[in-house]
């Protein structure tokens, strides 16, 4: 009994095989133009996608132009400012270091000081100027001849 089911499984696997061959082969032999036309479109496709990305690309083109700027005149801190404004020493060390770019961990680094106490400074910094960001601090801090 194990045979037969055997062959009959056996059989029934190899008319299907042969099946899906048969299908296979009508299916290229029907419609092989079809299948063609699609393969050459695919590719004339692509190639014009390709062709039309290096056409349209746009050049970067870099201008560099010479600008004169001016010699730096000395700086003079007006010191009457500073005094009336009470901003301490380590205070005008801090905001000459913000105008810098620095950031508060750098800062703390070339002073040997915690952040915090960087924070504190500048903070008490943007009281005594009325700003309340660091670029703003810088801004008024040029404009009333504190620092350069």
């Amino acid at each position: 009994m194990k045979r037969h089911v055997l062959l009959y499984g056996l059989l029934g696997g190899v008319l299907i095989v042969l099946l899906k061959v048969v299908e296979y082969r009508y299916l290229v032999v029907e419609h092989s133009i079809e299948i063609y036309g699609g393969l050459v479109a695919a590719v004339f496709a692509g190639l014009g996608i390709w062709l039309g990305l290096q056409l349209t690309r746009t050049k970067e083109t870099v201008v560099v132009r010479e600008v004169a700027v001016p010699a730096p005149t000395s700086f003079v801190r007006d010191a009457a400012r500073v005094e009336a404004l009470r901003i301490t020493p380590r205070e005008l060390e801090i905001l000459e270091h913000i105008a810098a770019g620095h950031s508060n961990r750098q800062i703390a680094e070339k002073l040997f000081v915690s952040e915090n106490t960087v924070k504190t400074h500048a903070s008490r910094l943007f009281e005594k100027l009325d700003a309340s960001r660091r670029t703003q601090a810088v801004q008024i801090a040029k404009q009333r001849g504190l620092i350069p």
